[in-house]
């Protein structure tokens, strides 16, 4: 029998003595083999491999603790049984195949802590920082489902907002030749984007609207530009919708709501930028620069783009 087999996995408790409690004199059995009970699973293995590392077992092994054992001579131990094979393999080889599953490693690592196995705690963390990594996503985008929950979550977060509707089969018309390619590339700009700022601003994605793709922007919980991508064409007996794709307004825009960012900290220079000395300017200055303010907030409101083609005359 090889010195890494486990007996087996299911020893029912029978009445009997107690164990009795004894020092293990292990420094005369060298490499014999030892029976140990481990929570119901029986293994053999040696003390040499048990007292390899500066572990628990080490101190059970080398005499410095008492051991418990059965009248027939295991030793027991009152822990599961299931990863102890692992840990037997880890003290024989300082490295072993971890399991593939995040709940299996959890597992085997509480037993490494219990039996102060550092090395085999450290690959344990390693190797689940590394899963969490692989599955967790970059960024999430919730898909609205209902105008409550996107009322909700407008009005809840804490970041600027930014919305696209896209809504294919929202449409009586039929589309222009390139609206389908410019539809894709709303949504492609919309991954982009959500991939740049994830950390910076919620972007979410609407479905359920009845426009058929418009950008709408939000900032402290409410709405300040909406850039909508559709209009509507004339050709020669029948109405078309057209899909545009107005990139860099859509990248004005993001870049605008990140100014409604809630900063940890003063921003000095966008302090410095948008202040004036109230004790230097004129009433009239004051008033000239909200009507301003006023009017570029009015253009900011909502955008449509708007195209006819049709022939003079019609």
């Amino acid at each position: 029998m090889s010195g890494d087999t486990c007996l087996t996995t299911a020893l029912c408790p029978a009445a009997g003595p107690k164990p009795k409690t004894c020092s293990f004199k292990g420094g005369s059995l060298g490499n014999k083999y030892v029976r140990l009970n481990v929570g119901g699973s029986l293994y053999y293995t040696t003390v040499q491999v048990l007292t390899r590392h500066d572990t628990m077992l080490k101190a059970m092994f080398s005499g410095r603790m008492e051991v418990l054992t059965d009248k027939e001579g295991w030793i027991l131990i009152d822990r599961c049984g299931k990863h102890f094979g692992t840990i037997l393999n880890y003290l024989r080889d300082d490295t072993i195949a971890l399991p593939k599953h995040r709940q299996e490693i959890k597992e085997l690592m509480a037993e490494a802590k219990y039996y102060l196995i550092q090395g085999l705690v450290d690959m344990c963390q390693a190797a689940l920082q590394d899963k969490k990594d692989l599955y967790e996503p970059v960024c999430s985008i919730p898909i609205i489902t209902s105008p409550k929950e996107e009322e909700r979550l407008i009005e809840s977060s804490m970041k600027p907002v930014v919305k696209l509707l896209y809504n294919r089969s929202n449409n009586k018309y039929s589309y222009t030749s390139n609206s389908d390619d410019n539809l894709l590339k709303n949504i492609e700009l919309f991954d982009k984007l959500s991939l740049r700022f994830n950390g910076r601003v919620l972007f979410i994605k609407d479905v359920i609207g009845d426009e058929i793709c418009c950008w709408s922007f939000y900032g402290q919980g409410r709405k300040l530009a909406e850039v909508c991508c559709t209009s509507i064409v004339y050709a020669t007996e029948k109405k078309q919708t057209k899909v545009e794709f107005p990139e860099a307004r859509i990248y004005e825009e993001t870049l605008n709501v990140l100014l409604y960012e809630t900063p940890r900290v003063p921003d000095n220079s966008l302090l410095e930028a948008t202040s004036r000395s109230r004790s230097q300017a004129s009433h009239s200055e004051d008033d000239e620069s909200f009507e301003f303010r006023d009017r570029v907030r009015r253009i900011h409101v909502k955008r449509y783009s708007t195209y006819d083609d049709r022939q003079l005359g019609h």
